[in-house]
């Protein structure tokens, strides 16, 4: 079965054309308010967020994110920020965003260390991130500009996709993004063949971190919630990840991470991270997966650190063309 051809460029389709034309629509009435009316630019919204009721303008034009998830949420939505930081990552940031895209964002520092002067000095209306990342910076962050802050990050990225959307002033497009993300996943299903037979596909991801155990991942977390989406079954390993996050497992036990497909990343240094040593070894080559041709390296950068609607756009591409060969 052929898959549908629209995407990835669907989401930006919706980030583009669709966004502006909802935003001339939403400005064409403005010249109608009376003059004692503030300018919309000055209008704003309560934003209910991990830190309480934020007050931002309806229609920000100064955002600046500090972390991977919302700086895609931002590109998604058609929002480009005017500064952003970095992944620890030689590429600076992510690189399956395009580069016309990122083009001109000022790099604000690395993701956990933010330069706060160099956020201060691009004026700001708005500032993105989460309080697991710079809770401990909120204060000095909310005196620079309205600051929303999402719980976590990860496994709610639907949640915080549309807490980003409101913050952004743009719910209609979230909708649109949302639902061409549904259709996608649909599409993806039925090309492997439908519930029932992907539902019996049972699929693990394996990543190799430098300075880390190897993680097996669980059900709570980024990746997991696409595998989901699709329908795909998960090993019984994956039961027993810690907090539903991953469960790490040394060189000698990485024949747990068996399943029918196994698809693996790496962070940092392949040495350092045990990948060659763990790939190169008689347990990795003796593991049904692999002797069936079923496992897959892929993209850390996007497979696992993205985490918003245009990585997973991605990653169902490359899934429906792993799971179809």
């Amino acid at each position: 079965m052929t898959l549908r051809s629209y995407r990835p460029r669907a989401l930006a389709a919706v980030s583009l054309t669709t966004v502006a034309a909802l935003t001339l629509a939403a400005c064409g009435s403005s010249d109608d308010s009376g003059s004692d009316s503030a300018p919309a630019s000055d209008a704003t919204r309560t934003v209910k967020t991990a830190m309480g009721d934020v007050q931002v303008k309806k229609a920000p034009r100064r955002v600046v994110v500090l972390d991977t998830a919302e700086l895609d949420s931002a590109l998604t939505l058609g929002v480009k920020p005017v500064g952003a930081t970095h992944a620890d990552v030689t590429s600076g940031f992510l690189n399956y965003l395009p580069k016309d895209q990122v083009a001109g964002i000022e790099d604000v520092g690395q993701m956990m260390t933010p330069n706060l002067e160099a956020i201060a000095g691009l004026k700001p209306d708005l500032i993105l991130t989460s309080k697991i990342r710079h809770g401990d910076k909120y204060a000095e962050l909310s005196r620079i500009a309205p600051t929303v802050m999402t719980e976590n990050t990860g496994y709610p990225w639907k949640e915080n996709f549309q807490v980003h959307a409101e913050a952004l002033g743009k719910e209609a497009e979230a909708k649109m993004v949302a639902d061409g993300y549904a259709d996608h996943v649909a599409d993806v299903t039925k090309a492997l063949g439908g519930t029932e037979k992907v539902a019996a596909t049972e699929v693990n991801m394996v990543r190799f971190v430098e300075g880390a155990d190897i993680r097996i991942y669980g059900r709570k977390n980024y990746i997991a919630t696409i595998l989901a989406d699709v329908g795909l079954g998960r090993p019984a390993i994956t039961d027993k990840a810690k907090d539903g996050f991953s469960y790490d497992v040394s060189p000698e036990k990485i024949d747990l991470a068996d399943a029918d497909v196994v698809f693996h990343s790496t962070y940092g240094d392949p040495k350092k991270a045990k990948e060659t040593e763990t790939t190169g070894g008689g347990l990795w080559k003796n593991m049904d997966a692999v002797k069936n041709g079923k496992v897959f390296a892929v993209d850390d950068q996007l497979w696992i650190q993205g985490i918003g609607y245009t990585a997973a756009d991605k990653i169902l591409g490359e899934l429906h063309k792993s799971l179809t060969k």
